[in-house]
């Protein structure tokens, strides 16, 4: 592990080069070669009318491979006169109506398009996913098979959104309608880049809006590589606009800007607030995408191997950098031995490292930042008395590893069962009953989603009713479907992403009533 007097001079380091950020005539595209040998050329700048440009002031930033903690390229930092001209180019493109008032099987058709584009050319994007964020080679994979998916639902939704007629007797016709806001602002996070680009822009488009996006500026490299396929895709200058960014700069100017009239956002519930805020001064439409300390439930009459390869997935899976993860355990008394026992072997055994080895499950954390976070939430779990059944440290001292870590004999006001880590790190409790279960479940600021592990129905259809979270997963965890809706309760966030919900997000409703003679 880094000593404190190291780390220390590598986060001066980092704090010095974002106030000193360099002004640049970078090339609009680098040559990268991936760690698996393959090479392709990656767009540096701003996406703006199906163009990648520079930034107006010409600032870049860098880019650093988490594995190695070396620099993969540097892009364009957009500011807040990037933004001006992206919401300008988004406005105009709403304006004229060449997305919003043409035929929505067009829309469809576009979208379907963009994701055959992508699907073509997956093995690229899921290795630049995996040097980008660090992610095993695997998980980044199936990021862009849903990415695809998803984008193939919403252009086929697109030509399915309509309103109804209403019966008022025969003195009026009335109906309703649902039509685009206009520009939407989109700020997306660095755990899963390209499938919170697809995400985002899936209902926006589908529905007749027009989009500018900002990437999280530690993983930019998927969506501005994408970003090449717009055009080919049919769809028209405007409609997709992609700014690589800082938030307090680039984020602020997009969420207070005029021109947008709903801001979508992917990220930490403190920022969500904030956004909340800005949004509100405007009375912006808002989708906020949060935090979560989602609990897992195993009971003791589960499939025992089935639950535990479960729960390894529901809190390791993309190195614990997910929203949803089930971070808080909870295993039936009477199995916790057994339980504990099998966990900890299956651990032991788990692939933590090189992304690009196939046989990684875990592989790095995003930031050096991120990794900071997590090694500090590791030693308050110690010192608050919690007992480090396997891992707990760093992995090596170059790339952001850490081994997969279990804390037992845990008590429920503890940090580390309260506050969201965001890492590989999970709290195993013990519970009698049901009714004690879910109470302890639902002791939570936060309501993203719960799993729960049982071959009894009714102790599934109780607690799946009975625990406050959007998502609900039985005997599976992190099992996504693009026609199926995911969204937080409470502090984890409002609206919802995928599915039909998504689209009231996008839209808003008028009323029409005529007059019959």
């Amino acid at each position: 592990m880094f000593s404190a007097s190291v780390q220390t001079v590598k986060s001066q380091r980092y704090t010095l080069y974002r106030q000193l950020r360099l002004f640049s005539q970078l090339p609009l595209t680098v040559p990268i070669k991936l760690p698996n040998g393959l090479e392709y050329e990656q767009p540096t700048g701003l996406f703006i009318n199906n163009k990648f440009v520079p930034s107006v002031q010409h600032k870049t930033f860098e880019v650093i491979n988490p594995s190695t903690e070396e620099e993969i390229c540097q892009v364009y930092e957009g500011r807040e006169d990037d933004i001006n001209i992206a919401v300008d180019a988004a406005s105009k493109a709403f304006e004229n109506g060449s997305w919003t008032k043409i035929d929505p099987q067009k829309r469809g058709e576009a979208l379907y398009k963009l994701a055959e584009f992508i699907e073509k050319d997956k093995e690229i994007i899921a290795s630049i996913e995996s040097l980008d964020n660090g992610k095993a080679i695997n998980s980044a994979r199936g990021d862009v098979q849903l990415v695809v998916n998803y984008l193939k639902s919403a252009g086929g939704i697109a030509d399915k959104i309509d309103g109804r007629t209403i019966d008022t007797g025969s003195t009026h016709f009335s109906y309703t309608k649902r039509q685009p806001l206009g520009v939407c602002g989109q700020i997306i996070p660095w755990n899963f880049p390209l499938l919170m680009w697809a995400w985002k822009i899936g209902p926006a488009l589908a529905t007749g809006n027009t989009v500018v996006l900002k990437t999280a500026e530690s993983t930019p490299l998927s969506a501005l590589y994408v970003s090449k396929y717009i055009a080919k895709a049919g769809i028209p200058p405007g409609v997709i606009n992609i700014v690589s960014g800082f938030g307090k700069i680039t984020g602020e100017a997009l969420t207070t800007h005029p021109k947008v009239k709903k801001i979508a956002f992917t990220g930490s519930t403190a920022t969500g607030k904030h956004i909340y805020q800005n949004a509100a001064k405007s009375l912006k439409k808002c989708t906020l995408e949060l935090g979560g300390k989602s609990p897992n439930v195993v009971f003791a009459d589960a499939d025992m191997s089935k639950a535990v390869q479960n729960v390894i997935l529901g809190i390791f899976y993309n190195s614990g950098e997910v929203c949803c993860a089930g971070s808080r355990v909870y295993v039936e008394e009477k199995a916790y031995d057994e339980f504990i026992a099998e966990l900890k072997t299956a651990l032991e055994s788990l692939k933590v490292g090189n992304p690009f080895d196939e046989l990684t499950f875990q592989g790095a954390q995003t930031s050096q930042m991120q990794l900071d976070k997590i090694l500090k939430y590791i030693d308050i779990g110690k010192k608050e008395g919690a007992t480090v059944i396997t891992g707990g440290e760093r992995i090596g001292d170059k790339g952001y590893f850490i081994k997969p870590t279990v804390f037992g004999n845990v008590k429920e006001d503890m940090q580390i069962v309260k506050e969201e880590i965001f890492g590989p790190v999970v709290t195993i409790s013990k519970f009698k009953s049901v009714e004690e279960v879910i109470k302890m479940a639902n002791d939570s600021e936060y309501g993203l989603a719960a799993g729960i592990h049982t071959s009894n129905i009714n102790n599934a259809i109780k607690l799946s009713d009975n625990i406050n979270a959007g998502t609900v997963w039985v005997n599976t965890y992190n099992d996504f479907h693009h026609m199926v809706p995911f969204g937080g309760f409470n502090a984890s966030g409002l609206g919802r992403e995928m599915g039909i919900e998504s689209l009231d997000n996008y839209t808003q409703v008028k009323a029409v009533r005529i007059k019959v003679d």
